[in-house]
Protein backbone atom coordinates (compact mmCIF):
# COMPACT_ATOMS: atom_id res chain seq x y z
CA UNK A 1 0.00 0.00 0.00
CA UNK A 2 2.73 1.90 0.51
CA UNK A 3 3.90 2.39 -3.38
CA UNK A 4 -0.32 3.64 -3.78
CA UNK A 5 0.52 6.38 -1.72
CA UNK A 6 3.86 7.76 -3.29
CA UNK A 7 1.98 6.83 -6.73
CA UNK A 8 -0.96 9.47 -5.98
CA UNK A 9 1.97 12.50 -4.83
CA UNK A 10 3.87 11.77 -8.33
CA UNK A 11 0.10 12.71 -9.60
CA UNK A 12 -0.71 15.40 -7.33
CA UNK A 13 3.02 16.63 -7.92
CA UNK A 14 2.10 16.70 -12.12
CA UNK A 15 -1.19 18.63 -11.49
CA UNK A 16 0.67 20.91 -9.00
CA UNK A 17 3.08 21.35 -12.02
CA UNK A 18 0.78 22.31 -14.24
CA UNK A 19 -0.17 25.51 -12.20
CA UNK A 20 3.09 26.36 -11.62
CA UNK A 21 4.54 26.43 -15.29
CA UNK A 22 5.30 30.22 -15.25
CA UNK A 23 7.71 29.80 -11.79
CA UNK A 24 9.61 27.39 -13.92
CA UNK A 25 9.83 30.14 -16.42
CA UNK A 26 11.28 32.57 -14.08
CA UNK A 27 13.48 30.08 -13.20
CA UNK A 28 14.53 29.34 -16.60
CA UNK A 29 15.64 33.31 -17.19
CA UNK A 30 17.92 33.48 -13.52
CA UNK A 31 19.93 29.66 -14.41
CA UNK A 32 23.15 30.25 -16.30
CA UNK A 33 23.84 26.47 -16.69
CA UNK A 34 20.98 24.89 -17.11
CA UNK A 35 17.87 27.44 -18.40
CA UNK A 36 17.37 24.98 -20.99
CA UNK A 37 16.23 22.02 -18.92
CA UNK A 38 13.72 24.67 -16.75
CA UNK A 39 11.99 25.97 -20.61
CA UNK A 40 11.70 22.06 -21.07
CA UNK A 41 9.61 22.01 -17.80
CA UNK A 42 7.59 25.45 -18.12
CA UNK A 43 5.89 23.61 -20.94
CA UNK A 44 2.49 22.51 -20.04
CA UNK A 45 2.46 20.00 -22.49
CA UNK A 46 5.73 18.39 -21.34
CA UNK A 47 4.55 18.23 -17.84
CA UNK A 48 2.93 15.34 -17.73
CA UNK A 49 5.88 13.24 -19.65
CA UNK A 50 7.78 14.17 -18.12
CA UNK A 51 6.45 12.81 -14.22
CA UNK A 52 5.39 9.44 -16.14
CA UNK A 53 8.73 8.89 -16.52
CA UNK A 54 9.49 9.45 -12.73
CA UNK A 55 6.31 7.20 -12.33
CA UNK A 56 7.69 3.94 -14.30
CA UNK A 57 11.30 4.36 -12.56
CA UNK A 58 9.22 3.99 -9.05
CA UNK A 59 7.08 1.37 -10.39
CA UNK A 60 10.62 -0.03 -11.36
CA UNK A 61 12.19 0.37 -7.99
CA UNK A 62 9.00 -0.44 -5.68
CA UNK A 63 7.58 -3.69 -8.28
CA UNK A 64 10.63 -4.89 -10.60
CA UNK A 65 11.12 -4.41 -14.57
CA UNK A 66 9.01 -6.89 -15.74
CA UNK A 67 5.39 -5.19 -13.91
CA UNK A 68 6.79 -1.89 -14.81
CA UNK A 69 6.99 -3.45 -18.32
CA UNK A 70 3.41 -4.82 -17.87
CA UNK A 71 2.17 -1.83 -16.40
CA UNK A 72 3.08 0.04 -19.63
CA UNK A 73 1.66 -2.72 -22.12
CA UNK A 74 -1.24 -2.54 -20.21
CA UNK A 75 -2.57 1.14 -20.73
CA UNK A 76 -4.22 2.00 -23.48
CA UNK A 77 -2.02 5.33 -26.32
CA UNK A 78 -5.36 4.74 -29.03
CA UNK A 79 -6.55 8.37 -27.80
CA UNK A 80 -3.11 10.27 -27.74
CA UNK A 81 -2.40 8.93 -31.25
CA UNK A 82 -6.07 9.60 -32.27
CA UNK A 83 -5.63 13.36 -30.93
CA UNK A 84 -2.28 13.92 -33.11
CA UNK A 85 -3.88 12.35 -36.13
CA UNK A 86 -7.03 14.33 -36.35
CA UNK A 87 -5.20 17.90 -35.27
CA UNK A 88 -2.78 17.15 -38.03
CA UNK A 89 -5.52 16.91 -40.65
CA UNK A 90 -8.23 19.19 -39.00
CA UNK A 91 -5.50 21.88 -38.53
CA UNK A 92 -4.96 21.79 -42.90
CA UNK A 93 -5.34 25.50 -44.81
CA UNK A 94 -8.24 23.39 -46.42
CA UNK A 95 -10.58 22.70 -43.60
CA UNK A 96 -9.54 25.53 -41.94
CA UNK A 97 -10.52 27.58 -45.12
CA UNK A 98 -13.46 25.58 -45.78
CA UNK A 99 -15.20 25.43 -42.02
CA UNK A 100 -14.74 29.42 -42.46
CA UNK A 101 -17.04 29.93 -45.69
CA UNK A 102 -19.54 27.73 -44.10
CA UNK A 103 -19.25 29.83 -40.83
CA UNK A 104 -18.95 33.82 -42.53
CA UNK A 105 -22.28 31.92 -45.02
CA UNK A 106 -24.22 31.49 -41.33
CA UNK A 107 -23.15 34.29 -40.13
CA UNK A 108 -24.90 36.39 -43.11
CA UNK A 109 -28.27 35.06 -41.19
CA UNK A 110 -28.09 36.99 -37.92
CA UNK A 111 -28.95 40.60 -37.10
CA UNK A 112 -25.12 41.19 -36.14
CA UNK A 113 -22.08 43.15 -37.44
CA UNK A 114 -20.07 40.47 -39.49
CA UNK A 115 -17.41 39.99 -36.89
CA UNK A 116 -19.32 39.45 -34.20
CA UNK A 117 -21.43 37.08 -35.71
CA UNK A 118 -18.11 34.96 -37.09
CA UNK A 119 -17.02 35.46 -33.40
CA UNK A 120 -21.03 33.48 -32.13
CA UNK A 121 -21.38 30.97 -34.68
CA UNK A 122 -17.83 29.69 -34.13
CA UNK A 123 -18.18 29.40 -30.56
CA UNK A 124 -21.44 27.95 -30.97
CA UNK A 125 -21.53 25.60 -34.39
CA UNK A 126 -17.81 24.30 -34.24
CA UNK A 127 -18.25 22.91 -30.90
CA UNK A 128 -21.38 21.00 -31.86
CA UNK A 129 -19.61 19.88 -35.04
CA UNK A 130 -17.52 17.96 -32.10
CA UNK A 131 -20.46 15.09 -32.17
CA UNK A 132 -19.65 14.08 -35.35
CA UNK A 133 -16.06 14.64 -36.08
CA UNK A 134 -15.39 14.13 -32.57
CA UNK A 135 -14.18 16.71 -29.61
CA UNK A 136 -10.50 17.01 -30.83
CA UNK A 137 -11.29 17.79 -34.25
CA UNK A 138 -13.44 20.50 -33.38
CA UNK A 139 -11.15 22.12 -30.92
CA UNK A 140 -8.57 21.84 -33.64
CA UNK A 141 -10.57 23.92 -35.71
CA UNK A 142 -11.97 26.34 -33.13
CA UNK A 143 -8.53 27.34 -32.07
CA UNK A 144 -6.97 27.52 -35.47
CA UNK A 145 -10.09 29.99 -36.56
CA UNK A 146 -9.88 31.82 -33.16
CA UNK A 147 -6.37 32.51 -33.88
CA UNK A 148 -5.94 33.55 -37.68
CA UNK A 149 -9.19 35.77 -37.32
CA UNK A 150 -9.18 37.19 -33.61
CA UNK A 151 -6.67 36.80 -30.93
CA UNK A 152 -3.74 37.24 -34.18
CA UNK A 153 -5.14 41.11 -33.78
CA UNK A 154 -5.29 43.13 -31.20
CA UNK A 155 -7.64 42.48 -28.44
CA UNK A 156 -7.26 42.57 -24.48
CA UNK A 157 -6.59 39.96 -22.16
CA UNK A 158 -9.84 39.80 -20.84
CA UNK A 159 -11.56 39.05 -23.90
CA UNK A 160 -8.56 36.06 -25.17
CA UNK A 161 -9.52 34.34 -21.54
CA UNK A 162 -13.37 34.93 -21.71
CA UNK A 163 -13.15 33.11 -25.58
CA UNK A 164 -11.00 30.80 -24.14
CA UNK A 165 -13.00 29.68 -20.73
CA UNK A 166 -16.26 29.43 -23.32
CA UNK A 167 -13.87 27.37 -25.93
CA UNK A 168 -13.19 24.53 -23.67
CA UNK A 169 -16.76 24.38 -22.19
CA UNK A 170 -18.69 24.37 -24.89
CA UNK A 171 -16.17 21.60 -26.36
CA UNK A 172 -16.85 19.73 -23.66
CA UNK A 173 -20.49 19.65 -24.00
CA UNK A 174 -20.82 19.91 -27.76
CA UNK A 175 -19.67 16.77 -28.30
CA UNK A 176 -22.38 14.52 -26.72
CA UNK A 177 -25.38 15.00 -28.97
CA UNK A 178 -23.80 11.74 -30.37
CA UNK A 179 -22.59 8.74 -27.85
CA UNK A 180 -19.08 8.44 -29.88
CA UNK A 181 -17.86 12.02 -29.88
CA UNK A 182 -16.85 12.89 -26.62
CA UNK A 183 -14.14 10.71 -24.82
CA UNK A 184 -16.26 10.91 -21.31
CA UNK A 185 -19.27 9.59 -22.90
CA UNK A 186 -17.34 6.89 -25.48
CA UNK A 187 -15.88 5.13 -22.38
CA UNK A 188 -19.54 4.20 -21.39
CA UNK A 189 -21.89 4.09 -23.84
CA UNK A 190 -21.79 0.82 -24.94
CA UNK A 191 -21.52 -0.78 -21.58
CA UNK A 192 -24.35 1.01 -20.39
CA UNK A 193 -26.43 0.96 -23.39
CA UNK A 194 -26.66 4.79 -24.74
CA UNK A 195 -27.33 5.29 -28.17
CA UNK A 196 -28.15 8.29 -30.25
CA UNK A 197 -31.51 8.76 -28.93
CA UNK A 198 -30.60 8.26 -25.24
CA UNK A 199 -28.40 11.04 -26.27
CA UNK A 200 -30.17 13.55 -27.86
CA UNK A 201 -33.18 13.06 -25.35
CA UNK A 202 -30.89 13.29 -22.03
CA UNK A 203 -27.76 15.00 -22.58
CA UNK A 204 -27.83 16.81 -26.45
CA UNK A 205 -30.98 19.22 -25.95
CA UNK A 206 -29.23 20.72 -22.88
CA UNK A 207 -25.77 20.86 -24.66
CA UNK A 208 -26.93 22.52 -27.28
CA UNK A 209 -28.32 25.27 -25.31
CA UNK A 210 -25.64 25.74 -23.03
CA UNK A 211 -23.04 26.42 -26.32
CA UNK A 212 -25.95 28.84 -26.98
CA UNK A 213 -26.23 30.71 -23.96
CA UNK A 214 -22.28 30.83 -23.35
CA UNK A 215 -21.64 32.25 -26.83
CA UNK A 216 -24.44 34.95 -26.28
CA UNK A 217 -23.15 35.66 -23.36
CA UNK A 218 -19.54 36.31 -24.58
CA UNK A 219 -20.38 38.08 -27.90
CA UNK A 220 -22.65 40.32 -26.31
CA UNK A 221 -20.34 41.16 -23.22
CA UNK A 222 -17.74 42.02 -25.64
CA UNK A 223 -19.73 43.41 -28.46
CA UNK A 224 -17.66 46.92 -28.81
CA UNK A 225 -14.39 45.33 -28.93
CA UNK A 226 -15.61 42.33 -31.49
CA UNK A 227 -16.65 45.00 -33.75
CA UNK A 228 -13.87 46.99 -33.72
CA UNK A 229 -11.33 43.72 -34.83
CA UNK A 230 -10.79 44.39 -38.65
CA UNK A 231 -12.31 42.24 -41.36
CA UNK A 232 -9.54 42.12 -43.63
CA UNK A 233 -8.82 37.93 -42.60
CA UNK A 234 -12.05 36.84 -43.04
CA UNK A 235 -11.65 36.54 -47.34
CA UNK A 236 -8.75 34.74 -47.23
CA UNK A 237 -9.98 32.23 -45.13
CA UNK A 238 -13.08 31.36 -46.75
CA UNK A 239 -11.71 30.58 -50.16
CA UNK A 240 -10.97 27.02 -51.01
CA UNK A 241 -10.27 24.90 -53.88
CA UNK A 242 -13.41 21.75 -53.95
CA UNK A 243 -10.65 19.91 -55.36
CA UNK A 244 -7.92 19.60 -52.46
CA UNK A 245 -10.80 20.14 -50.12
CA UNK A 246 -12.60 16.78 -51.00
CA UNK A 247 -9.52 15.30 -50.67
CA UNK A 248 -8.86 16.51 -47.35
CA UNK A 249 -12.40 16.11 -46.12
CA UNK A 250 -11.76 12.08 -46.85
CA UNK A 251 -9.04 12.02 -44.99
CA UNK A 252 -10.61 13.38 -41.98
CA UNK A 253 -13.37 11.48 -42.02
CA UNK A 254 -11.34 8.16 -42.45
CA UNK A 255 -9.56 9.19 -39.13
CA UNK A 256 -12.70 9.93 -37.41
CA UNK A 257 -14.70 6.46 -38.62
CA UNK A 258 -11.15 4.60 -37.72
CA UNK A 259 -11.23 6.48 -34.66
CA UNK A 260 -10.70 3.26 -32.44
CA UNK A 261 -8.19 1.48 -34.66
CA UNK A 262 -4.62 2.95 -34.12
CA UNK A 263 -3.47 1.04 -37.23
CA UNK A 264 -5.84 1.99 -39.83
CA UNK A 265 -6.21 6.20 -38.52
CA UNK A 266 -2.04 6.10 -38.03
CA UNK A 267 -1.69 4.68 -42.00
CA UNK A 268 -4.02 7.14 -43.24
CA UNK A 269 -2.60 9.79 -41.69
CA UNK A 270 0.93 8.70 -42.94
CA UNK A 271 -0.38 8.45 -46.21
CA UNK A 272 -2.27 11.90 -46.08
CA UNK A 273 1.49 13.63 -44.71
CA UNK A 274 2.54 11.38 -47.87
CA UNK A 275 0.04 13.29 -50.38
CA UNK A 276 0.61 16.43 -48.81
CA UNK A 277 4.47 16.26 -49.33
CA UNK A 278 3.83 15.33 -53.02
CA UNK A 279 1.82 17.94 -53.44
CA UNK A 280 2.78 21.28 -51.90
CA UNK A 281 1.03 23.65 -53.81
CA UNK A 282 -1.45 25.98 -51.34
CA UNK A 283 -0.36 23.60 -48.59
CA UNK A 284 0.12 25.22 -45.14
CA UNK A 285 2.73 23.82 -42.49
CA UNK A 286 1.25 20.70 -40.42
CA UNK A 287 0.50 19.95 -37.00
CA UNK A 288 3.13 18.03 -36.36
CA UNK A 289 5.23 19.34 -33.90
CA UNK A 290 2.04 20.88 -31.82
CA UNK A 291 0.14 17.52 -32.65
CA UNK A 292 3.18 15.45 -31.17
CA UNK A 293 3.52 17.50 -27.60
CA UNK A 294 -0.25 17.42 -27.37
CA UNK A 295 0.15 13.15 -27.66
CA UNK A 296 2.91 13.08 -25.15
CA UNK A 297 0.73 15.28 -22.85
CA UNK A 298 -1.95 13.12 -22.82
CA UNK A 299 -0.23 9.91 -23.18
CA UNK A 300 2.28 10.98 -19.80
CA UNK A 301 -1.66 11.23 -18.19
CA UNK A 302 -2.74 8.14 -19.26
CA UNK A 303 0.31 6.50 -17.49
CA UNK A 304 0.04 8.23 -14.74
CA UNK A 305 -4.09 8.31 -13.95
CA UNK A 306 -3.83 4.68 -14.30
CA UNK A 307 -2.09 3.93 -11.04
CA UNK A 308 -5.15 6.69 -9.38
CA UNK A 309 -7.93 3.65 -9.48
CA UNK A 310 -7.87 2.81 -6.10
CA UNK A 311 -9.09 6.06 -4.61
CA UNK A 312 -10.70 7.17 -7.40
CA UNK A 313 -13.70 4.31 -7.53
CA UNK A 314 -13.73 4.69 -3.60
CA UNK A 315 -14.64 8.06 -3.82
CA UNK A 316 -16.84 7.37 -6.54
CA UNK A 317 -18.66 4.06 -4.86
CA UNK A 318 -19.30 6.04 -1.63
CA UNK A 319 -21.51 9.62 -2.45
CA UNK A 320 -24.79 9.89 -3.40
CA UNK A 321 -26.38 10.82 -6.83
CA UNK A 322 -26.38 15.17 -5.54
CA UNK A 323 -23.09 14.56 -4.01
CA UNK A 324 -21.21 12.60 -7.41
CA UNK A 325 -22.59 15.22 -9.87
CA UNK A 326 -20.59 17.99 -7.92
CA UNK A 327 -17.95 15.82 -6.86
CA UNK A 328 -17.71 14.79 -10.58
CA UNK A 329 -16.61 17.99 -11.80
CA UNK A 330 -14.11 18.63 -9.21
CA UNK A 331 -12.06 15.37 -9.66
CA UNK A 332 -12.41 16.37 -13.61
CA UNK A 333 -10.76 19.51 -12.80
CA UNK A 334 -7.56 17.34 -12.25
CA UNK A 335 -7.82 14.25 -13.27
CA UNK A 336 -9.76 13.85 -17.00
CA UNK A 337 -13.01 13.62 -16.93
CA UNK A 338 -12.76 10.41 -19.43
CA UNK A 339 -11.11 8.63 -16.31
CA UNK A 340 -13.72 10.00 -14.18
CA UNK A 341 -16.52 8.15 -16.35
CA UNK A 342 -14.60 5.13 -17.16
CA UNK A 343 -14.03 4.26 -13.59
CA UNK A 344 -17.77 5.07 -13.12
CA UNK A 345 -18.42 2.44 -15.20
CA UNK A 346 -16.58 -0.48 -13.14
CA UNK A 347 -18.56 -0.16 -10.40
CA UNK A 348 -21.72 -2.20 -10.59
CA UNK A 349 -25.33 -1.80 -9.37
CA UNK A 350 -25.44 1.75 -10.36
CA UNK A 351 -28.71 3.41 -11.22
CA UNK A 352 -29.72 5.62 -14.25
CA UNK A 353 -29.94 9.04 -12.09
CA UNK A 354 -26.48 7.92 -10.81
CA UNK A 355 -24.78 7.69 -14.25
CA UNK A 356 -26.59 10.59 -15.69
CA UNK A 357 -25.33 12.30 -12.55
CA UNK A 358 -21.55 11.13 -13.09
CA UNK A 359 -21.48 11.68 -16.43
CA UNK A 360 -22.86 14.91 -16.91
CA UNK A 361 -20.77 16.47 -14.12
CA UNK A 362 -17.70 14.89 -15.60
CA UNK A 363 -18.76 17.17 -18.87
CA UNK A 364 -19.74 20.12 -17.18
CA UNK A 365 -16.26 20.37 -15.24
CA UNK A 366 -14.41 19.29 -18.81
CA UNK A 367 -13.26 23.57 -18.93
CA UNK A 368 -11.85 24.77 -16.17
CA UNK A 369 -8.58 23.08 -16.72
CA UNK A 370 -6.55 22.11 -19.34
CA UNK A 371 -6.31 18.18 -18.21
CA UNK A 372 -9.75 18.32 -17.63
CA UNK A 373 -10.81 17.58 -21.17
CA UNK A 374 -8.58 15.40 -23.58
CA UNK A 375 -9.13 18.17 -26.85
CA UNK A 376 -7.62 20.62 -24.09
CA UNK A 377 -4.20 20.82 -24.55
CA UNK A 378 -4.64 20.90 -28.26
CA UNK A 379 -6.52 23.91 -27.77
CA UNK A 380 -4.36 25.33 -25.16
CA UNK A 381 -1.09 24.57 -27.83
CA UNK A 382 -2.24 26.19 -30.43
CA UNK A 383 -3.76 29.50 -28.73
CA UNK A 384 -0.51 29.69 -25.59
CA UNK A 385 1.30 32.14 -28.20
CA UNK A 386 -1.15 34.48 -28.43
CA UNK A 387 -1.18 35.22 -24.79
CA UNK A 388 1.36 36.95 -22.54
CA UNK A 389 4.51 35.45 -22.31
CA UNK A 390 3.50 32.90 -24.95
CA UNK A 391 1.66 30.99 -21.87
CA UNK A 392 -2.08 30.46 -20.29
CA UNK A 393 -2.41 31.00 -17.05
CA UNK A 394 -3.97 27.79 -15.33
CA UNK A 395 -5.61 30.11 -12.87
CA UNK A 396 -6.94 32.74 -15.62
CA UNK A 397 -8.42 29.64 -17.30
CA UNK A 398 -9.98 28.64 -14.77
CA UNK A 399 -11.77 31.41 -13.75
CA UNK A 400 -12.79 32.22 -17.18
CA UNK A 401 -14.56 28.97 -17.10
CA UNK A 402 -16.48 29.43 -13.95
CA UNK A 403 -19.38 31.45 -15.34
CA UNK A 404 -19.68 28.78 -18.53
CA UNK A 405 -19.70 26.00 -16.10
CA UNK A 406 -22.48 27.57 -14.08
CA UNK A 407 -24.55 27.98 -16.95
CA UNK A 408 -23.88 24.22 -17.60
CA UNK A 409 -24.72 23.12 -13.89
CA UNK A 410 -28.08 25.11 -14.28
CA UNK A 411 -28.89 22.84 -16.97
CA UNK A 412 -27.49 19.60 -16.46
CA UNK A 413 -28.45 19.37 -13.17
CA UNK A 414 -31.87 22.00 -12.30
CA UNK A 415 -33.60 21.35 -16.20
Amino acid sequence: MRSEYIYLVIFLLAVLHTFSTKAFEKIAHKSKNHSGLWNLLAEIEVVFGFWSAILLLLIYYFEGGIQALNYIDSRSFTEPLFIFAIMVVAGTKQILQFVTAIIKKVSKILPLKEMQSIYFITLFLVPLFGSLITEPGAMTLAALILRELFYSQKISKNLKYATLGVLFVNISVGGVLTPFAAPPVLMVAGKWNWDLYFMMSNFGWRAILIVLVNSILVSFIYKSELNKISEKKISEFSSYSNGSILVNLLFLFGIVYFSHHPVIFLSLLLFFIGITTAYQLNQNKLLIREGLLVAFFLAGLVVLGGKQQWWLQYILSILTVDQIYYCAIALTSIADNAAITYLASLVNGLTDEFKYAIVSGAITGGGLTVIANAPNPAGFSLLKNNFEDNSISAVGLFLSALIPTFVAVVFFKFI
